[in-house]
């Protein structure tokens, strides 16, 4: 099994715990001594530094630790990370870097792990967000980049059916990780919302066990909390509700934002192209 994003939040819970109940797992992410830590609490697991962004890191990345495995069943498409942006006055790179992380990688993991979890027994679930449903202010790159990874779970269902294999969409709300209290614990969300979510934080345990089984069954949906299941096939009137919620307190916060150092939930490479462009040392293929 190959996990990526698996250096911390639900990647390194999701690892440690699946190696406990006997799976052999691979890991991919961006902080080598955390991924460390991880690979020796799951048995020596074998682990990659990538950037998920880059086609090329994935693919070299994916084909080493299959290697190392002997195969591969299934693949979770986790890796990903947040920060707010006022689609008016932010920065556009915080969309372009949210999008090349969130989309592409997960893209580029599906795409590289395709071919060897292709058969009966394979599965691929890649972790979107009721952020993919539901749409608030001052996260509009993640609420976009989850829509995409909806989008491409849901794609590749229909392009994997004839394999046999199985693929599955991950739906959280807001859970105890890094990703919750770093990416959304902000002054401006606070000017706005006045505590750091919408729904609140719910522990990362429940999610996990949620997960697990899912992948145990090759599900098509997971979710968590549980109540997430009744908001998803009603976004029209989740969306209608947090737009009368929200409409007072939305200006101040925006301007918050426009000013506000605020972090990405994991600290980024520095990276040679924007989204879309080529770095002057390669060519499109």
């Amino acid at each position: 099994m190959l996990i990526t994003g698996a250096a911390r939040g639900i990647g390194a819970a999701l690892a440690r715990q699946l190696s406990a109940h006997g799976a052999k797992v691979a890991l991919l992410g961006l902080e080598p001594e955390l991924l460390a830590q991880v690979a020796g609490d799951c048995g020596e697991a074998p682990w990659r530094y990538c950037d998920v962004s880059d086609r090329a890191q994935v693919d070299a990345a994916v084909e080493a630790v299959v290697g190392e495995l002997g195969g591969l069943d299934v693949v979770v498409a986790n890796a990903g990370v947040a920060k707010q942006l006022p689609l008016i006055g932010g920065d556009p790179l915080v969309m372009e870097q949210t999008l090349a992380v969130n989309v592409l990688g997960v893209y580029y993991t599906v795409r590289a792990a395709g071919p060897h979890i292709s058969h009966p027994e394979g599965y691929a679930l890649v972790v979107s967000s009721l952020a993919a449903a539901v749409h608030l202010p001052l996260l509009g790159a993640y609420n976009a980049s989850k829509a995409g990874v909806e989008a491409l779970g849901d794609t590749l269902r229909h392009e994997l059916r004839h394999t046999g294999a199985k693929v599955g969409v991950a739906y959280f709300a807001e859970l105890d990780t890094d990703m919750t209290s770093r990416g959304f614990g902000t002054e401006a969300a606070r000017s706005l919302l006045g505590r750091a979510t919408v729904s609140g934080v719910a522990p990362l345990g429940p999610a996990i066990d949620a997960v697990e089984r899912a992948i145990a069954r090759r599900r098509r949906q997971v979710v968590s909390p549980w109540w997430v299941r009744f908001v998803v096939p009603f976004r029209p009137i989740a969306q209608r509700v947090t737009e009368l919620a929200l409409r007072r307190g939305v200006g101040q916060a925006l301007a918050i934002a426009r000013t506000e150092a605020a972090p990405f939930t994991t600290e980024q490479p520095e990276r040679t192209s924007r989204m879309g462009q080529h770095p002057p040392d390669r060519t499109p293929e």
